[in-house]
């Protein structure tokens, strides 16, 4: 019957203050939308330094002159590097097709070639590793005496530039992400807290009347967290409804920017439980311990 009782008080209650109930839903949901607009915009950010990370490469070429049994040594050599994740080998003939093909609309550069009678380049091979930052390391590994004389050049500087702005964005995004986490925590924990404090002072002497006639402070607080757990229930449904929606519209701009199709919908369907449940916990825990911090002078008298 006790808890009964609580449920009845708790819903009273959440219908009495209808307003200070709507508005706590509503601080709840604001402060859910931004934990998850923080999520989307680490997704697409981490998608699209990955799609440059993708068009990376450093393109090693070789001398026009250079034999078969050199060539495959140094292949192999690259291919023996752990973070090496493939390599691209282009013959002579194919880098001349792919030249004749950039060039197509250039007469001069196409007259040259004729009047040269022969195939003036030499192959190439293209290297992807696992992280752009280790580029580095496999053309320092190629740049020894013994290779000089093979490999004609190695195109690292523009990448090298590119890779540090990567890196560095990526650093940058994600110290901003962790602070606007943090920041948004803070401020939904002092509003809220603040509501439902306003929400408590109004029935200040309803519950000091119940300390009087001896009533327990879990009989007190009790509807308190029922109204902690209505709350955060409604506002992770509503939020994650908005969020859904959300992400199925940005979707429809996203792929036609990425190959992926369906990122963000494909992610949250996939994590939803985890979101749920965490953002549920996190949630829950906030208007619980602000119901407690703002009761606890009541709950002494």
């Amino acid at each position: 019957m006790g808890f009964i009782r609580i449920l009845k008080f708790a819903f009273q209650d959440i219908f009495r203050n209808f307003s200070l109930s709507f508005m706590t839903v509503l601080i709840l949901i604001l402060m859910l939308l931004s934990i998850n607009t923080l999520i989307v915009v680490r997704i697409i950010t981490q998608k699209s330094i990955d799609t440059v990370k993708d068009q990376i490469d450093v393109s090693v070429y070789f001398n026009a002159k250079a034999v078969e049994e050199e060539i495959s040594e140094i292949r192999s050599y690259i291919s023996s590097f752990p973070e090496v994740t493939s390599e691209t080998f282009l013959t002579k003939e194919q880098v001349l097709e792919n030249f004749k093909k950039l060039y197509a609309d250039n007469e001069e550069i196409m007259l040259s070639l004729t009047e040269l009678g022969e195939n003036p380049l030499g192959p190439t091979l293209i290297v992807k590793t696992r992280d752009p930052r280790d580029y580095k390391k496999i053309i320092s590994a190629l740049d020894v005496p013994e290779y000089r004389g093979i490999i004609e050049a190695k195109t690292f500087d523009d990448t090298e530039i590119a890779i540090e702005k990567i890196t560095n964005v990526t650093n940058q995004l994600e110290k901003f992400t962790y602070f606007l986490t943090a920041l948004f925590a803070i401020i939904s924990f002092v509003i809220i807290f603040n509501t439902i404090r306003v929400a408590i002072y109004t029935q200040r002497i309803e519950i000091g009347i119940k300390k009087l006639v001896g009533a327990t402070n879990w009989y007190v607080k009790g509807p308190y967290i029922i109204e902690a757990l209505v709350f955060s229930m409604l506002s992770i449904v509503l939020s994650f409804l908005i969020i859904l929606f959300a992400v199925s519209f940005l979707d429809n701009y996203l792929n036609v920017i990425f190959s992926a199709q369906d990122l963000l919908t494909k992610y949250y369907y996939s994590n939803i439980m985890e979101l749920v449940s965490f953002q549920f916990l996190v949630v829950f825990l906030l208007t619980a311990l602000s119901s407690s911090f703002a009761m606890s002078k009541y709950l002494r008298k």
